[in-house]
Parts: structure tokens; sequence; C-alpha cells
């Protein structure tokens, strides 16, 4: 598998960079503030439809969780996008065996509360606008391969321009209060119960 890389001269200008492209290329980027348990890793599952969801979600971690950030990409990201192993993504290499060995990667990560990933279970880019999400069999595996000691966030995101030349980008966050027994069926309901939340939110706001 691929793994994260250290660099902090490099960490430290794409934060920056990040927070500044942000800043620049939106007129505004909302979030919701939510409590989480301190002492737990934060599991982060997020709608994915543009190259921005992961800045999104690094600039959150960076103003309110404040945890170690890691991000589950696809190899060809890890490889075309050269920054990004340094700002913790991880991939999986090849098919088969080398997936599984990411995955218990990611939940390894889960075991040091210091540390948050963000996965999106869509597995690959979909539309802003589709009406749910589905969820690959591998969060599962994720989670099962972890200690469950996590604060599990849903993360909805959505663009909008309204009167403005530049976008408006919302991000709306829940602390799901799981169960101890989690199926993939479950979490996928009870993400998809966020998302339509959120759709709904995101529809009633008005310029």
């Amino acid at each position: 598998m691929y793994h994260p890389r250290k660099n902090t001269i490099i960490y430290n200008f794409f934060s920056w960079y990040i927070q500044y492209i942000i800043k620049k290329d939106f007129s505004l980027f909302n979030y919701d503030k939510i409590e989480l348990k301190e002492d737990s890793s934060i599991l982060v599952l997020a709608n994915h439809f543009s190259w921005w969801d992961g800045f999104f979600l690094f600039y959150i971690n960076k103003k309110v969780f404040k945890k170690t950030f890691h991000v589950l990409v696809n190899s060809d990201n890890y490889m075309k996008v050269g920054f990004l192993k340094y700002l913790g993504a991880f991939a999986a290499e090849n098919k088969g065996k080398d997936v599984l060995e990411t995955l218990n990667y990611a939940g390894n990560l889960l075991d040091d509360p210091q540390n948050l990933v963000l996965v999106f279970p869509q597995g690959k880019l979909y539309s802003n606008h589709v009406k749910s999400i589905n969820f690959e069999k591998g969060v599962m595996q994720m989670i099962n391969s972890s200690q469950k000691k996590i604060n599990i966030v849903f993360a909805s995101t959505f663009i909008d321009y309204f009167g403005k030349r530049k976008a408006s980008a919302y991000t709306y966050l829940q602390n799901w209060e799981n169960e101890e027994y989690v199926s993939l069926q479950l979490l996928k309901s009870a993400y998809n119960k966020h998302y339509e939340n959120s759709v709904i939110k995101q529809t009633q706001i008005t310029e």
C-alpha cells in the first residue's frame, strides 16, 4: 500500500495554501460546530463530488477537530497529486490483499485518539445533486479492524452561487451516536438520513 509521508515544510505550506485558496475562491465557507469525545479518534464519512472535498474537511479539521489528518484516496490520485501524501493521504496500491491491508491500516489509525480518518464511502466522484449516497463495503472492514472507540462524523457538503460570482460552500456535520453493533446497512441508512436533512437545510437558504 501507499503510506502517508512526513515533511513538515511541505505540510505547513499546503496547510496554509488550502486555507488561502478556500478564502480566495469561495465567497463563504460555512460549517457546523459539533461536540465530540476528545479521547477518541474521528472517522469522517463524506459525500464526494469535487476536487475540493478533501480540502474542505482538512480545513475543518485544522480549525475545529485539531486531529492528525488522514484521508483514504485511490492510487491514481495518490500518484498524480504528489503533495497529498504529505497531508496524510494513503491508498491501496493494488486490488485484492492490498485493499484489505489498507483498510486494516485505516482501522489501526482509528485506534489512536489523536487521529482523524476521512473516507468517501462512494468510492468515486458523483454529482452534487445525487439523491442518496452509496456505500462501498470497505467502510465496515475499516471499522471492524479497529477497537471501535471512534467518533463517527457524517459530513455533507454542497455548493451554491446564489447572487455572487464566487460560490458559497456549506458542510453539514453530525456526530452519529452509534450503537455498539454497526452494520453497513445501518451506517448507510443513518448517513443518508443526515444527507437528506442536509439537503433540506441547503434548499432553505435564500439570499
